[in-house]
């Protein structure tokens, strides 16, 4: 094990929306070249970064400096924004989508449709870039639109960001909070589950409320995946998961990511960037404690959200491996945390 190995496959980022927000696809030669954020070329290439899932994301129109300003108090309830319409989140999903095969153009990254992709884009040295998208606004009743989009690559779907959907519900930014907020999946939602299993699209359970939790495993015949989600034994956040919950996914022999977003990490739930590494771990150990070593992986939620100060970008990866050695983890686990893991269960989804 180096400083940069092994490398990081990594469960969510909101790079796309990031270059989104920049200019769209006039801002993706800044990826390549170096930009403003956590995650380029690079960066990756400094700090071990192999790759992982690049979330489409539909932004609502709401004030982010009152909400991170109210999450870095004691406790918290912030209102869901409103749901979006098919017709609006569209266009959006496309312009992100848009972004990340120019960036494949340019030689970026490798956009992956299977597992065998992921490993030869790592093997050469290329960030191997899974389509994910985080809220199934764009995906209309009928489910076309999913379909057409798997044509395309997408290969990862959130059936909610918070915010709800026709899909289902959402957890709202709440501390201190259970996720069993609201009902569960509609029939519409129960109809995307049966269909994503079908194409093999991997549901990932973060956002979704407990109800819609518990929904996706009775229906679900494919492993249950949280792409960055925490423990809520530790951090009594909303978005965090139960240790029933952990169980579950254990039972179906999926997966969790660690989120580094802050508010997530911290047991007083606040939105404050000085968490010590230890923090991480402390989350790593209760969820391997549930889940086994071989169910664990990262998911940072970089360039989405407040991460520690010492992991401000992929460039800092190096941080974290060593924090993992000094923890007493060996090689073999920490091989498995930073992307083995993410291997072995999207193969489960997807095949080889």
């Amino acid at each position: 094990m180096t400083s940069k190995s092994p490398l990081v496959f990594d469960g969510h980022n909101d790079a796309l929306l990031k270059l989104y927000r920049a200019g769209g696809v006039s801002a993706a030669a800044g990826f390549v070249q170096g930009c403003a954020g956590a995650i380029d070329v690079p960066r990756a290439a400094a700090g071990g970064f192999g790759g992982g899932f690049f979330a489409v994301y539909v932004p609502s129109p709401i004030d982010l400096a009152h909400k991170f300003e109210e999450m870095t108090k004691a406790s918290y309830d912030l209102p869901l924004p409103e749901t979006i319409d098919c017709d609006d989140a569209m266009p959006v999903v496309m312009a992100q989508a848009a972004i990340l095969f120019d960036l494949e153009r340019r030689g970026a990254l490798k956009v992956c449709r299977n597992a065998a992709d992921i490993r030869n884009a790592m093997a050469d040295g290329i960030m191997a870039a899974i389509f994910h998208i985080e809220g199934a606004e764009a995906i209309d009743a009928d489910l076309h639109s999913l379909d057409v989009l798997y044509q395309a690559g997408l290969r990862s779907i959130g059936p909610v960001w918070s915010r709800p959907t026709i899909f289902g519900h959402g957890v709202p930014f709440r501390f201190p909070a259970s996720p069993d907020i609201g009902p569960g999946l509609s029939d519409h939602g129960l109809r995307l589950v049966k269909r994503c299993n079908a194409l093999g699209i991997m549901l990932d359970l973060s956002h979704l409320n407990e109800a819609g939790f518990w929904d996706v495993a009775r229906h679900s015949d494919k492993p249950l995946v949280a792409t960055h989600s925490n423990a809520h034994a530790i951090c009594r956040h909303s978005r965090n998961l139960t240790d029933d919950q952990l169980r579950a996914i254990a039972e179906s022999d999926g997966m969790v990511g660690l989120n580094f977003a802050v508010a997530f990490l911290r047991e007083d739930g606040r939105m404050l960037d000085d968490v010590p590494l230890d923090q991480m771990l402390h989350h790593l150990d209760h969820l391997i404690g549930i889940l086994g070593e071989d169910r664990v992986g990262l998911g940072s939620d970089y360039d989405g959200a407040v991460v520690p100060q010492a992991l401000t970008e992929v460039s800092d990866l190096p941080k974290l491996r060593q924090a993992m050695t000094k923890h007493g983890y060996g090689e073999p686990l920490i091989r498995k945390l930073c992307h083995a893991n993410w291997l072995r269960v999207l193969e489960a989804t997807w095949g080889s």
